[in-house]
């Protein structure tokens, strides 16, 4: 299986950065994994939060490809415990799941067809939290489930 993860805008943060390097790279260990950015929309000032939505949309839909299967991380999204969320990566690589790709939007969430196009919506918590943050806590738990497959010592049960 591939994952794919897809991101509107970049992270600054030096630390997040870090932080996000360190657990793609271990994640790597256990499957291919690829990260996208999709660059921050310039000059939306005079855009409403549903065109930007839109704008957006449309670029995270071009590096969508028919046989993706699409989990967005949503704030109304279904939770789950690390060995939950391990468990169901098990699941889609036991059912053939090629291509899983996760995407975060932007700040103002997706579009409608984004919404339309997926087949699953995770929420990390329901605290808020800067989409930057979650990029880092994303990989870390892919990187967590991973290791809770294999049965490594990372995650204390």
């Amino acid at each position: 299986m591939n994952i794919k993860l897809i991101l509107v805008g970049k992270t600054e943060d030096k630390y997040l950065l870090e932080g996000i390097e360190i657990f793609e790279k271990r994640l790597k260990n256990y499957i291919n994994y690829e990260q996208i950015i999709i660059p921050q929309l310039k000059e939306t000032k005079n855009l409403s939060p549903q065109i930007i939505k839109d704008k957006e949309g449309e670029l995270i839909l071009k590096h969508i490809v028919k046989y993706d299967k699409i989990i967005l991380f949503d704030e109304k999204g279904e939770e789950f415990t690390s060995m939950d969320y391990s468990v169901f990566l098990q699941k889609q690589m036991n059912a053939g799941v090629k291509n899983l790709c996760f995407v975060v939007g932007g700040a103002f969430g997706f579009s409608e067809e984004v919404y339309r196009l997926a087949d699953k919506k995770i929420a990390l918590s329901k605290m808020t939290f800067s989409h930057q943050m979650i990029r880092l806590f994303i990989v870390e738990q892919l990187y967590r489930a991973f290791s809770i497959l294999k049965n490594e010592p990372y995650h204390n049960q």
